[in-house]
């Protein structure tokens, strides 16, 4: 089973996430597109980010993606209860699913530029192969190239990340503003009901 995971702190998850994760479905042919809602994530703001929220988080990716079919949600970060770093995630994968080929892993061009800076990034790269979503206006991919020499190997996606800022959302929300063309309808209707970021 050709596996490609999407792992964030999705706080809240959007239509951004959704498109990319449709697009690298289709565009490269994988079994399923599994997400997973970061417990904490370490290199975030801690006071953002708790037992309520991470369960809240949760709750919203697998309201977005139930009426996806290859869309699925694990909860092994959830489960760890504690700062979740993706080298520890995506092994822990490996022992669970023991794939017979090399994950993949969608990741914003913003993120993957400081890929060195992970934990055991050296060691992570041998484990999963990247999809590139371009974040930036005026992208250059040399730097990129750099890293793929160095052993990250990705594959650039040809659509652009949806521009959508989780950040905006909850803004959004502070001001009383509507955000239901920015996230999909249930989880806006959670959102309002659970009243997830105290508005």
């Amino acid at each position: 089973m050709a596996e490609c995971l999407f792992q964030g702190s999705f706080n809240p998850i959007h239509n951004g996430h959704i498109e990319a994760a449709k697009y690298a479905y289709d565009k490269f042919h994988f079994d399923r597109i599994v997400f997973i809602p970061a417990f904490i994530p370490p290199h975030k703001n801690l006071k953002d980010f708790n037992t309520d929220n991470a369960m809240h988080r949760l709750n919203m990716v697998q309201l977005a993606v139930e009426d996806y079919p290859f869309f699925t949600v694990s909860a092994i970060e959830y489960m760890r209860n504690k700062p979740s770093y993706t080298y520890d995630t995506v092994s822990q994968i490996y022992d669970i699913i023991k794939p017979k080929e090399k994950i993949n892993f969608i990741i914003g061009t913003d993120a993957f530029i400081n890929i060195e800076s992970w934990h055991r990034a050296d060691e992570l790269k041998s484990l999963i192969d990247f999809i590139l979503f371009v974040r930036e206006d005026n992208f250059n991919e040399e730097p990129f190239k750099r890293l793929k020499e160095k052993g990250y190997n990705y594959k650039l996606a040809d659509k652009p990340f949806l521009d959508i800022s989780a950040t905006e959302i909850r803004e959004r929300l502070k001001q009383n503003k509507d955000i239901c063309n920015t996230v999909p309808k249930k989880v806006a209707e959670y959102i309002k009901n659970n009243n997830v970021y105290d508005i």
